[in-house]
């Protein structure tokens, strides 16, 4: 079976997108997936660091017209997106170890990672805060207040990093960072080239 292995952070907006937008594409294609979470600062203090300078340059036609083209791709796909807010950019240190806890337990990881999309991108709630993630979680029917004391224990802090480390270590530069095999594919705009390499790999056997 073919399998995709979506690396993400929950505070980037274009992975918002394509958490929701891959969802088809892996019905259409009947390929499984490996939800990885990692740190996207990280990634671009390590290889991309150019994205703090566009940050600081907010009226660059490059981020004013990504800007518009970003609430655009969330109309086109039908999603709500309230961005950005006060929050923005919101750190996501917290979050991703709360995904790190989960990452064992892959349906238990989307079911969380989408409710932390939602709460973010559809309602413009605060994730870095505990008790959001608190709320998250339990809302999944999970355990928020056990999943926050794990973000302290050295293992899931280790798995963080190993995560992110992985990732750069195979091309990443932002999120979300997708992988069909050792094919590298990046952002929600190359779903239809993710979709193609997932067939053919399905094909492949």
């Amino acid at each position: 079976m073919a399998n995709l292995e979506f690396f993400y952070d929950l505070s980037s907006p274009w992975t918002y997108l394509a958490f929701n937008n891959v969802q088809p594409v892996l019905e259409e294609t009947g390929a499984s997936v490996t939800w990885r979470p990692f740190l996207v600062g990280g990634v671009f203090n390590a290889v991309n660091p150019g994205v703090y300078a566009a940050r600081a340059e907010p009226m660059d036609p490059k981020v004013v017209h990504n800007f518009r083209w970003l609430h655009e791709w969330a109309r086109l796909a039908g999603l709500p997106l309230t961005f950005p807010t006060e929050h923005h950019p919101v750190k996501s240190v917290l979050a991703m170890r709360v995904c790190c806890a989960l990452e064992h337990d892959q349906s238990a990881l989307e079911a969380f990672s989408r409710a932390a999309f939602d709460a973010y991108f559809a309602r413009g709630e605060n994730i870095d805060s505990p008790d959001v993630l608190i709320a998250i979680a339990n809302g999944c029917g999970l355990q928020g207040d056990e999943l926050i004391s794990m973000t302290a224990e050295q293992a899931i802090k280790d798995h963080l990093r190993a995560n992110t480390e992985e990732a750069i270590a195979r091309g990443a530069y932002g999120s979300p960072t997708l992988f069909v095999g050792d094919a590298l594919y990046f952002g929600n705009d190359q779903l239809p080239l993710v979709k193609q390499a997932l067939a053919n790999q399905q094909v492949k056997g």
